[in-house]
């Protein structure tokens, strides 16, 4: 698969280390077919995305999805999250 920083800008940080800048999938459309999902003790973005896409590093379509851009991968419990269906084609959008 393709990563997500493909098409990414760098820049260099105050120490002098090439980085990625952020870019933020402004809005993922809801379908009727998301997954809605309350989450219960121990789930995080990561391990959401590996049980419902096979992959833990789409935890970032999650996290757009719900407006989570807080950098925590952990939930409270019972956090009512949309699982978007449509991966393929937002990470399409996302990386072209």
């Amino acid at each position: 698969m393709t990563s997500r920083y493909q098409n990414n800008s760098t820049k260099k940080n105050k120490e002098g280390k090439v980085v990625y800048q952020s870019r933020i999938y402004t809005k993922i459309p809801l379908s009727d077919n998301d997954v809605y999902v309350a989450t219960e003790t121990g789930d995080r973005l990561d391990s959401l995305a590996y049980e419902y896409y096979g992959d833990s590093t789409l935890w970032w379509i999650i996290a757009a999805a719900n407006k989570l851009h807080n950098g925590k991968f952990a939930l409270a419990d019972g956090t009512v999250l949309r699982i978007p269906a449509n991966y393929i084609n937002i990470i399409n959008n996302f990386i072209n």
